[in-house]
């Protein structure tokens, strides 16, 4: 997959940028807050998914701006093809969203068309962060090889909000039936029963490619585990009947945990507090591992996300690197570069020298918002 060319004016502090990209390598430099990650942000959002910054729609247009475009022109292995989204300030809801000239009704629909992956320097806290940035993880990289696991996400998070609401209810209520929560244990059950499987299914994929990735980096002095750790399953292994033997465990779950459930007004157990657990050599990164050992694993995990991708689809995706090098040692710097050498990349940074083994490619430089 390649981005032909990029167009941008008006999304934050962009102004008429419209460039031609290299097919492999484009770095875009230029000094701090002048709008290179706003460039790398506004390509994410053609892939569909939300903003990897956390941006809301009103902040999307720049101040004393009245509107906002964004445009790619990109190529697979079978043809070309071309989105636009644009927003007015006094419509912030309205977009006007198209995948070749096809208007969609919302920005999300264009997700499974065009895909790439973010590397931000956050993601290198990827494996001591929170267990909601690797659910996070987890979940867009099975969503960009099976886009429809999006709805059974959503279909998750629906019937959970119903659960939660109902638990916050009872448990002002002295003496609440619990019978009350049965039709929501059943649906959230095999909801989160299937979510469940494709999660567990996907961290053995990656698994096997990160642990080769580290084994890489480190020399083959140490080895990366991943492994899915459920709060309703003790052993996925060979389990795919979610409909049936899966859900009724999930149930049982559920209402073995009925009164602390009620008590605390929310849902303690299930997909949504699951996790993946990282480990050199046997022990937890989270509590053993040095800085460098979790910065390695981040790497391993969102590179082995992109050959995942390519191996599953048959297309290799756009690689954004948003000012990462820079937080990199020269010895990890290199390794991330030679391992995305068949990839078209855009890399942000403040001095395109920091990219020194670059032989051919693009430069662009850009300052308050221009590619000058």
């Amino acid at each position: 997959m390649i981005i032909r060319s990029v167009s941008a004016d008006g999304y934050k502090n962009l102004e008429n940028i419209n460039i031609d990209l290299d097919p492999k390598m484009n770095i875009v430099c230029g000094e701090n807050a002048q709008g290179k990650t706003n460039l790398i942000e506004a390509v994410w959002l053609c892939s569909g998914c939300r903003s990897f910054r956390g941006t809301r729609d009103k902040d999307f247009i720049g101040f004393e701006k009245d509107s906002a475009s964004v445009g790619i022109v990109f190529s697979n292995s079978e043809r070309d093809q071309e989105i636009n989204f644009s927003v007015k300030k006094s419509f912030i809801k309205d977009k006007l969203v198209t995948l070749n000239g096809v208007k969609l009704p919302l920005l999300s629909k264009l997700f499974g068309n065009f895909r790439c992956v973010v590397f931000t320097p956050e993601d290198l806290e990827l494996t001591k962060g929170s267990p909601d940035n690797r659910r996070s993880f987890l979940d867009l990289s099975i969503a960009q090889i099976k886009p429809s696991y999006i709805n059974a996400l959503n279909k998750y998070n629906s019937i959970l909000m119903h659960r939660n609401a109902l638990l916050k209810s009872m448990s002002k209520v002295k003496g609440s039936n619990p019978a009350y929560l049965d039709v929501w244990n059943e649906q959230i059950a095999e909801a989160g029963a299937y979510i469940s499987v494709l999660r567990y299914t996907f961290c053995i994929i990656l698994n096997n490619y990160t642990n080769r990735l580290y084994n890489s980096i480190t020399d083959g002095n140490e080895n990366l585990k991943l492994n899915y750790q459920s709060t309703i399953y003790d052993d996925l292994e060979g389990e795919r009947d979610f409909k049936n033997k899966l859900s009724k465990m999930y149930i049982k779950k559920l209402e073995e945990a009925t009164e602390v459930d009620i008590r605390s007004g929310f849902t303690n157990y299930g997909i949504h507090r699951d996790d993946i657990g990282t480990f050199i050599n046997g022990l937890p990164i989270r509590e053993f591992g040095s800085q460098g050992q979790a910065r390695s694993a981040a790497l391993s995990m969102k590179l082995a996300h992109a050959e995942i991708i390519k191996k599953e689809l048959g297309e290799t995706p756009v690689m954004l690197l948003d000012d990462v090098l820079s937080e990199l040692d020269s010895k990890r710097k290199k390794f991330i570069l030679n391992n995305i050498e068949d990839m078209q990349v855009i890399i942000t940074c403040c001095d395109s020298r920091s990219v020194t083994d670059m032989t051919n490619g693009k430069v662009f430089e850009m300052k308050n918002g221009r590619i000058v």
